[in-house]
């Protein structure tokens, strides 16, 4: 095959799949909204229940609730009618996906779900099936055309599924007010959870290279050959005057000074870049890319307290 071809057969992929997607927003209406308004309601929690493709969809759709604020589970369908079904408490809503919605462990299933919980929500492509006459509230996910060329696997329907998932994850987050900070504290983990929660002071080098204002440049190049970052802090009495890099002994060897007379005050730059230890790892990171620079002077009540270099946040994840 041509590589244009597969070009071509991309582009139209994804053209079925965006006209499917219109065409449910046009259909999103008041059973959609009393969707929302009964999971956010709910005493319990959501149960998803889902077999086949709609199994993987469920599993997405409760990952994307936890993460956001409403407690979920995942329900599988053939498991449900084989003894799981204790896991549906009273209080608890049920959100059943199936497109068809007459799989056979849908059908024998359905009557169970409505019974033991307190709302039975039908996500189905199919508002004649089974699963919808058992529902309270139906959430059309019908389309008119697969993206699959044999119109079989399922396609632009799972798409579809998923995005309804996500419009209910998004209102739910804005009915219970969900911010950042909240987001923050069931994403503890990875590059995500460290950009929203960790702090300067957890990314500190070991070394804490500095020197007096007086310091002979020989104690200068062995505090800055001691440590991996290439800077030293000047400080009177752990007060940050200044900061000397490799760059600035090398401009004063070019200058072609006398070696034996300089002193720290006499090559340090002045009014370096600092950060508290307690400020969020990210603003370091911000500061770092604004300004062009490796290493941020990190204090503790406006005293030296360290450094934080560039590549231990990049290393981190943190962007």
């Amino acid at each position: 095959m041509e590589r244009a071809n597969i070009i071509s057969i991309a582009k139209s992929t994804l053209e079925i799949e965006i006209s499917e997607l219109e065409k449910l927003k046009n259909r999103i209406d008041d059973q959609f909204a009393k969707a929302v308004e009964i999971i956010h309601s709910a005493k319990g929690k959501l149960i998803v229940v889902g077999i086949g493709k709609s199994a993987h969809v469920g599993n997405k759709i409760v990952a994307t609730l936890n993460s956001t604020g409403t407690p979920s589970q995942f329900l599988h369908a053939s498991e449900a009618i084989h003894g799981d079904l204790g896991v549906i408490q009273k209080q608890d809503v049920v959100l059943c996906i199936s497109n068809s919605g007459n799989s056979p462990e849908i059908t024998n299933l359905v009557p169970f779900l409505k019974e033991y919980s307190s709302a039975l929500i039908g996500m189905t492509g199919n508002k004649n099936s089974k699963l919808a006459e058992f529902s309270e509230i139906i959430l059309d996910t019908h389309v008119d055309l697969e993206a699959c060329p044999n119109k079989l696997a399922p396609t632009s329907s799972t798409t579809i599924q998923m995005a309804l998932g996500d419009a209910l994850a998004i209102c739910l987050m804005e009915l219970n007010n969900f911010k950042e900070n909240d987001f923050a504290k069931f994403h503890p983990g990875g590059s995500l959870g460290k950009n929203l929660t960790a702090r300067v002071e957890q990314f500190l080098s070991s070394q804490k290279p500095q020197v007096s204002e007086d310091a002979p440049v020989r104690d200068v190049i062995i505090s800055i050959s001691a440590s991996s970052h290439g800077i030293t802090v000047v400080t009177n009495k752990d007060k940050i005057i200044g900061v000397i890099t490799d760059g600035d002994l090398r401009r004063m060897l070019m200058k072609g000074e006398d070696v034996a007379k300089v002193l720290a005050k006499d090559i340090m730059s002045l009014n370096p870049k600092t950060i508290e230890k307690n400020i969020l790892a990210r603003e370091a990171m911000k500061i770092l890319k604004e300004n062009n620079i490796g290493q941020l002077v990190v204090t503790e009540n406006g005293k030296y307290f360290g450094i934080i270099d560039l590549h231990k946040l990049l290393d981190e994840g943190i962007i």
